[in-house]
């Protein structure tokens, strides 16, 4: 016990030694120093209330940033998607600043009265031709033309365009003259961007390199009309505009000519029919033209000789030859622009109950002679099946395929082959 309070004695004295040394060294300011410690700790909380003032702020602006990112990151997500989708869609390799073919409306080809030339003077399905080449069937007049792919198909592109007389003429021998005869046909597929205004093809009746201007008018080919000369023009029915669309489609031209007689086609309507055209035809130049840049495509001209109504070569010589029913390349489905000769046809039997017809088709040299023949079997009963459909008695109507084995031209030149691609209607 005496020791235990002997040590706290101790104690007691050394912290008052202590003291006594602090006090000589530094004079404490006791209500200084508790000021400071009071402002200290109030500037503390205020801190502390004005980061988490700012924590909130910051959070909110944060959150605001966020939505906005992930509503733009959406939006990239969904254009991504969009541009996918369509990249997906249209998987056909194309020129550089063109655009790719939409899906056209059903068209009715059902009242489709054309009947093209049987006899072939020009035929061009770009058929070996060299990509970035001039076209080896024509011959320029002016601006920049050349081979392409595009939508799946060699085609002629106008590169660099301008006003007629600008554009191609046929590369045919005897050019300095008139070589289109008194009945003629003409046909090409032509196509028209979306969205492009005042885009159009032209036609000249005559050769724009070698021959004179015949005085003849212009034939303007719009996406969505057509227009011979200022004074006749007709918009295709059901469109709103005559100079651009929405859609990017194919149009399928056809003229024909009958000694002054003169009608226009576009697609399965009939634009244009002019009964007394007084001017001589005496070749074609086919041009484009677009003040802007544009996709100025065409493919498969034919010049065709016209004949005797096909009636009328029946009475002659128990059948007649067309070269008008055509089909997709070594298939047996029809192009609908063959409805226009199959029309005719279905009508000359409805008007003559007597007649009977086998339907007979032929091939060029091309391919496989077994493959040609199965081909002609295929398609002259393609045709059969039509004509029934359309209301032909089927004991009206057989078909037979002769393949390449009946030759009615040379198979060396394109207008050869194009007139042994045929379809025969024969008497039984």
């Amino acid at each position: 016990m005496k020791l235990h309070v002997k040590f706290i004695f101790i104690a007691i004295v050394c912290m008052a030694f202590f003291n006594i040394e602090t006090e000589a060294q530094v004079k404490v300011d006791v209500k200084k120093k508790i000021n400071r410690e009071t402002n200290q700790r109030a500037n503390s909380n205020t801190d502390k209330v004005i980061d988490k003032g700012f924590d909130k702020l910051e959070e909110g602006i944060g959150s605001l940033f966020g939505k906005k990112k992930e509503k733009e990151k959406s939006q990239t997500q969904q254009q991504d998607d969009t541009t996918q989708d369509k990249t997906e869609g249209n998987a056909t390799t194309e020129e550089p600043g063109t655009e790719t073919q939409e899906t056209q409306p059903q068209l009715e080809w059902a009242k489709y009265d054309f009947v093209p030339g049987p006899e072939i003077i020009f035929e061009d399905n770009q058929e070996g031709e060299q990509n970035g080449e001039f076209p080896s069937k024509w011959d320029l007049k002016a601006g920049v033309v050349e081979n392409a792919f595009f939508d799946g198909s060699n085609v002629i592109f106008f590169r660099e365009t301008g006003n007629p007389p600008n554009g191609i003429v046929p590369l045919i021998s005897n050019s300095k003259e008139d070589y289109l005869p008194d009945e003629f046909t003409i046909e090409f597929d032509a196509y028209y961007a979306a969205n492009k205004f005042n885009q159009y093809f032209s036609v000249l009746f005559y050769d724009a390199k070698n021959q004179k201007n015949n005085q003849m008018k212009r034939l303007v080919l719009d996406i969505n009309s057509v227009d011979y000369g200022s004074e006749i023009k007709k918009q295709y029915p059901n469109t709103e505009r005559s100079n651009t669309d929405k859609t990017a489609k194919w149009r399928h031209i056809a003229i024909s000519f009958n000694k002054r007689a003169l009608k226009v086609y576009m697609d399965d309507t009939r634009m244009i029919n002019i009964p007394n055209v007084t001017e001589n035809p005496s070749g074609i130049t086919i041009g484009a033209y677009n003040h802007k840049e544009g996709a100025f495509y065409i493919k498969n001209v034919r010049i065709a000789k016209g004949a005797v109504p096909l009636y009328d070569k029946f009475l002659t010589d128990g059948k007649f030859v067309t070269t008008g029913i055509k089909f997709d390349v070594n298939k047996a489905t029809l192009k609908p622009e063959s409805m226009g000769t199959i029309n005719y046809v279905v009508k000359m039997m409805q008007e003559h109950p007597e007649l009977k017809f086998s339907v007979e088709g032929h091939t060029d040299s091309d391919g496989d002679e077994a493959m040609n023949q199965n081909l002609s079997e295929a398609r002259s009963k393609t045709v059969m099946e039509q004509m029934i459909s359309l209301g032909i008695s089927a004991d009206r109507l057989k078909s037979a395929g002769w393949g390449e084995s009946k030759p009615i031209s040379d198979n060396s030149t394109a207008e050869g082959k194009a007139n042994n691609r045929r379809v025969e209607f024969v008497k039984f």
